[in-house]
């Protein structure tokens, strides 16, 4: 992926990882357009960021989703980078869940086929550009899931998923598939206190090594920090150690996270 003169929508691109992806795209050269539900955080960030575009999105409505594509098409035709960043985070009691799944559907529908859907709705657009890029956002939970959270690690594993066969159906066309992996951050996705925690990666540090990852490797698939590789490779110390470290990773995280 060149990292400058792009078009580029971010989703969720008002606050979090997404705001600071936006600040740091937009000071590289390229056109941001930042996408979210609330108009009042996009045009915060876009006042604090002069020559930043934003546009409204509700990423939970498929039909909105196809009306979103054909207006961002008509305005930016040379739209090519995608980066699929919006995504919510809520624990989830199993137990007690009963009937009441309005955290499940939002999570699946918001991390899941909101990507999905917007992706097969841009890349007719997509595929026109000389050079694109779509970056799907998962998780190291998407490989040692937080059980605290299992709809949202269920959903950041079928990212991880998704991206590898789209990566594969997109390899004799013009669109790259780059999939960022972002460990624990500071940021509120989990309410106000995560954006203080001191476990989890300050969030200029984190954005400052996803850029140099850009820059120094531009064929990198997959975005990798130092932070997230214990969870990202877990796997490969065999099953019993896998289970020993999900028990103990699990055991050591208090709620909320």
């Amino acid at each position: 992926m060149k990292i400058s003169g792009n078009t580029i929508l971010i989703t969720g691109g008002g606050s979090g990882i997404g705001r600071a992806l936006a600040e740091a795209f937009h000071t590289l050269g390229n056109q941001v357009i930042i996408a979210g539900r609330r108009q009042q955080v996009l045009d915060e960030t876009v006042a604090a960021n002069p020559g930043m575009k934003s546009a409204l999105l509700d990423i939970e409505n498929a039909e909105g989703i196809r009306v979103f594509a054909d207006r961002l098409g008509k305005d930016y035709p040379s739209l090519n980078v995608v980066i699929h960043n919006a995504g919510i985070m809520r624990p989830e009691n199993l137990l007690e869940q009963g009937d009441d799944l309005g955290t499940l559907d939002a999570t699946v529908t918001t991390n899941l086929l909101g990507p999905i859907r917007l992706t097969a709705a841009l890349l007719p657009l997509l595929k026109q550009q000389p050079a694109a890029t779509i970056m799907t956002v998962s998780s190291g939970l998407a490989f040692i899931p937080l059980a605290l959270t299992p709809t949202y690690c269920a959903t950041k594993a079928a990212i991880h998923s998704y991206s590898q066969s789209l990566r594969y159906q997109l390899r004799n066309t013009s669109v790259d598939v780059i999939e960022l992996v972002p460990p624990y951050v500071q940021t509120e996705l989990m309410g106000s206190g995560q954006a203080s925690d001191p476990r989890a990666m300050p969030l200029k540090d984190f954005i400052d090594e996803v850029m140099t990852i850009l820059k120094t490797q531009p064929d990198a698939t997959e975005i990798l920090g130092e932070r997230v590789r214990p969870l990202r490779f877990a796997e490969l110390n065999g099953v019993e150690k896998y289970e020993a470290f999900f028990q103990s990773f699990n055991d050591a995280v208090p709620a909320p996270h």
